[in-house]
């Protein structure tokens, strides 16, 4: 699994959206006992939190050491430093096991094993992600060109699988139908270029030039903003769930 986010934890964790309460209140439904949860490449701890609310436990292990100091410490959440496709103690059973936005970066077969390994028979399994963001007017334009032109080259193969809605991943459970969630965030301009500077393509993008592909879209970001302090974006959500 790659680690494209270490070096920026702390901005990820500041400047990434969130997902809907009602994608939570989707899964709190069918998942029958509330006792144990683990979140899978956690990142910043965003899922957990939402978990930790629900469950007795939850355990989130991500590789990134960097990215689980950005988590916010909670009493009933244990953070440990962990790939997804690292084998660990069998006893521990989880009734639901998330992963968001992050499988694309997983060796399937390893992980989905341990899927099945920890997963209790009546639990549940959740695939959560985003695909691009989209806007209205101009402003969608430049965001596309940024996203389809100017950081195409820099982004990595996996990222195909975000752009397929994660409908080309293997999925070897019982999958559950889901609802379609809406992912609206409000934004001010200099919010969406913040978000936009945590691409992990922008950093390979800086990487290889040394500099900054923002400079090549900011003005017109502001140019196309319009009156309001602040505007609608829209994320695809993607879901994807099963049982084994």
């Amino acid at each position: 699994m790659k680690d494209n986010f270490s070096n920026h934890a702390a901005d990820y964790a500041k400047f990434r959206p969130t997902y809907p309460q009602e994608l939570y209140t989707f899964l709190f439904e069918i998942v029958q006992n509330k006792s144990k949860a683990w979140d899978v490449a956690t990142g910043n701890g965003q899922v957990a939190v939402e978990l930790s609310k629900v469950f007795t436990e939850v355990l989130a292990t991500d590789l990134s050491a960097k990215q689980l100091a950005e988590a916010p410490q909670v009493e009933n959440i244990t953070y440990r430093v962990q790939t997804a496709e690292e084998p660990f103690d069998t006893q521990e059973q989880f009734d639901l096991i998330t992963v968001a936005q992050a499988i694309h970066w997983f060796d399937f077969d390893k992980f989905y094993n341990q899927v099945k390994a920890h997963l209790k028979p009546d639990g549940v399994f959740a695939v959560i992600g985003y695909s691009v963001l989209e806007t209205s007017g101009k402003l969608n334009e430049v965001i596309q060109h940024f996203y389809k032109g100017i950081t195409a080259p820099y982004w990595d193969p996996e990222r195909k699988y975000l752009d397929d809605h994660y409908q080309s991943i293997p999925f070897p459970f019982q999958e559950i139908e889901t609802p379609k969630f809406a992912m609206p965030i409000y934004w001010t301009a200099d919010e969406l270029l913040n978000y936009l500077n945590t691409w992990s393509a922008v950093k390979h993008y800086e990487k290889a030039n040394a500099k900054n592909p923002l400079h090549l879209i900011r003005d017109d970001v502001y140019k196309h903003w319009g009156a309001k302090e602040k505007r609608e974006f829209n994320f695809p959500l993607l879901l994807r769930v099963g049982n084994v």
